[in-house]
This record gives structure tokens, sequence and C-alpha cells, in this order.
């Protein structure tokens, strides 16, 4: 189960650089306009180390991961960057605003000893399949982790989220994303505060929230780096490339939030929703009038919404149940499951799929005729996000979008640093 260790991490030096300036959201959330705006904001963000760009005459010996590497060694020598001298674990807070309601998400930055999947270290959903070579190439060239894997823990006893509730030092970098949530990052190395929070994790399994492909690729460079050095004598104990840097955040704490993605759909009739979903599902119709705010409310577990601009009329679609009794009892039940497998698969026969995070949004693209149609669906329930990882499956892509987002930048994992 999960072994973690405090590092010594490489952070901003604030009486240099503002934390506003130069951190960033997670590089595959970043579009190519917000990756400019990034860039003009600070010649010192960390979007040109984490997700820089691709010039005309890159060639092996000066490309963007090379340019990755000469600037965090720059950054360092002009104290931009300045390396922790003693091991740490970080703690970390957001303060957001979510439907009106202030939450605050906690946890701590650590390294955690990579294992095989399914080993101590469990996935939740399924992934896209996309290019890993990129963030293969940024770790070999940087030899560290720059953006941290997003991970839950469950453990009802509180230790380390009590740590993080006590500490009172002034924070050592802070910033605001986007959305105006605030991000604060503390410094924890006092030794019997660190000797519990790895106590804390000992034999705890650890889920995957937010980073499925880094931790891939951290698995990856570990095989690498296993056949080249691996038997060779003299090795430390502590080899940098058997751990990752991650944010844990505690499943017992309350201020984890996971939205829903809902699923945009072309090649669907309006006719084909009573007469293909009627024996698995009650249906309802409702206009726009019937609700205030434009988005129908959906206030039960395996219910959903579907919007069609023709007839400028929502479908509130409510399952009967038992209708999955092939799937494992611990996905059947899952709203995304129900409507990936029952309704788009198997009674509709849907293939064409987009995903979009807004429901206004997704809405204005339906009347736009981009698509056909849209499912609305409510978001995953924490508990089902643990109980599938420990039964080893996965969910379909994009289950889970977990908010907000941790930002990049508030502190790096450099692997020739000493523990």
């Amino acid at each position: 189960m999960a072994q973690i260790l405090p590092f010594r991490g490489l952070l901003y030096n604030t009486a240099q650089v503002s934390g506003d300036d130069v951190t960033a959201p997670p590089y595959d959330v970043i579009s190519a306009d917000y990756r400019e705006t990034l860039y003009r904001r600070s010649p010192y963000n960390i979007v040109r180390i984490d997700a820089g760009k691709t010039l005309d005459g890159d060639n092996d010996a000066d490309n963007k991961y090379t340019r990755a590497r000469d600037l965090i060694e720059a950054w360092e020598r002009e104290k931009i960057f300045v390396r922790d001298e003693a091991p740490a674990f970080y703690g970390y807070e957001i303060d957001y605003v979510h439907s009106g309601k202030r939450k605050q998400l906690g946890g701590i930055f650590a390294l955690v000893k990579i294992e095989e999947l399914g080993e101590g270290i469990y996935p939740h959903e399924e992934t896209h399949s996309k290019p890993k070579a990129d963030r293969l190439s940024l770790m070999k060239s940087c030899h560290g982790n720059i953006s941290p894997i997003y991970s839950l823990y469950n453990s009802p006893p509180q230790i380390t989220s009590t740590i993080l509730k006590d500490v009172s030092e002034a924070p050592v970098l802070t910033g605001t994303d986007a959305d105006g949530a605030r991000h604060s990052i503390f410094r924890i190395n006092d030794k019997a505060k660190i000797d519990l929070i790895i106590k804390e994790f000992h034999e705890k399994p650890i889920f995957i929230a937010d980073g499925h492909h880094r931790y891939e690729v951290a698995l990856e460079y570990k095989k690498e780096m296993d056949a080249e050095y691996g038997t060779k004598p003299g090795l430390p104990e502590y080899r940098p490339w058997d751990y990752v840097m991650m944010f844990l955040a505690n499943m017992a704490d309350e201020g984890i939030t996971i939205l829903p993605t809902h699923r945009l759909v072309r090649g669907i009739k309006a006719n084909d929703i009573t007469r293909r979903l009627e024996s698995d599902f009650t249906i309802s119709r409702l206009s726009e009038r019937d609700f205030s705010g434009g988005v129908p409310p959906l206030d039960e577990k395996n219910v959903f919404g579907f919007y069609m601009n023709r007839e400028e009329v929502w479908y509130i679609l409510k399952y009967k149940g038992n209708s999955l009794q092939d799937i494992h009892p611990a996905l059947k039940d899952l709203d995304v499951i129900v409507l990936h497998e029952l309704i788009l698969k198997r009674d509709l026969g849907v293939n064409d799929i987009a995903y979009e995070m807004d429901a206004a949004e997704a809405i204005e693209k339906v009347r736009r005729g981009d698509y056909d149609g849209v499912f609305l669906l409510n978001p995953t329930r924490i508990g089902d996000v643990e109980r599938v990882a420990l039964s080893n499956l996965r969910m379909p892509p994009k289950s889970t979008y977990f908010y907000p987002k941790v930002l990049t930048g508030m502190v790096i994992n450099i692997f020739n640093n000493k523990v």
C-alpha cells in the first residue's frame, strides 16, 4: 500500500515573482489561446516549462523539452526558483466557491512510491488514448515532476487534515486561478508531524483522481530507469525514479467536488427517445417554462435530462433498474454506465459522442445545430470512485471532473535533489 516521502521542493521565490503571475492550470486543460495569455503574463510562468511551444527549426538538440530543462536551470541560477534545504511535505489549500457555497479543499504534496496499477495505486476511469511521448520526453529532459497527480485516500481519523488545519505559518506561495479560487501552499518540516503523516498513509490505498496519463508515464520512466540502472552496484536506497509527486486529498474531508461531464450526440431522432427507451425508463416531458435557470433539475440517482432543439422540450429519463444484470455490481447502477451502456450503446446505438462540462454551453451547441441532442447527468459520487477502483474496474472516460484543478507551479519535484 501507500509509501510516501517528504522531499526538497523547488519553489518560486516570492521576493522575485507573484504566484498569480507564474502558476498555471494542468497542461491538458490549457487551450492554445490561454497558453498565449500565460506566456504574456510573465516570462517566468510555469507553462513555458510544462507546456512550452514547438518552434520552427526544433531538432533533437534544441526543442521544447531541452528548453524546459534549460529554463529550470536558469531560473535556479537567477533565484526565481529556490530549492528547500530539508525535506518537507507541503500542505495545500484551495479556497473556492461552487454553486454559491464557499468550500475549502485541503491536502498535501508528497512523493508516492510508484506501484503497478491495481497494487496499492488504483485508477478509476478509462482514459482516451493520447500520446504519452510528450510527458515522457519532458520527464526525461527535466528529470522531475512538473505537474502533480491529483489523488485521493480515505482516512476517517483525519490526522493529516488536522495537521493542516493547525498550520499557523504564512503560506510559502499563493496564487489565484481563472475562476477566482485562491491556492496556498505551506511547508510542513516538523519531524514529529512528518512521522504522523507517514504513519497515517501506511497501508492506505491511493486512488488517482486526475492525472492517469501522468502516472502511467511515471511508471514507464521507472521501468526504463530500472532497466538501465537496476543491477548496477552502489545505488542509494532512495532511487528518485521510484517515486512520483502527488497532491493527496482525504475523501473523509468535505472539500472535494466532482462535476459531471455532459454528453453531446449526433445521429439521433426525437421519436427514438420514447420508442427505444420506454422499456427501460420512465419518460416525462418538460417545457423550458416549467423550470428556471435553463437546466432541468436532476435530483435523483439514475435520472437524466435529454434536450433536442427541434422540439424545444426536455425529456426527463428515470431509470427503472435491472436492465444491466450482465454488468459488474460495482458499475451497473452508476449514472455514467447506465448512460453509456444502456442508453447510448444498447438502446440507441449512438457512437458519435462529444463531451462538455458546461451545461449551458452544451445546450447552445445543440441549438446551433452542432449536435442533435445532449444528455445531462448528475456527478459521480466520491464513494463510487473508491468502490469501482478497489474492484479493479474502470468507469467510462470523463466520468469525473474533479474541481478545482490543482495549479501547476506551486511546487516542483526535481529528481536530482537528495532526500
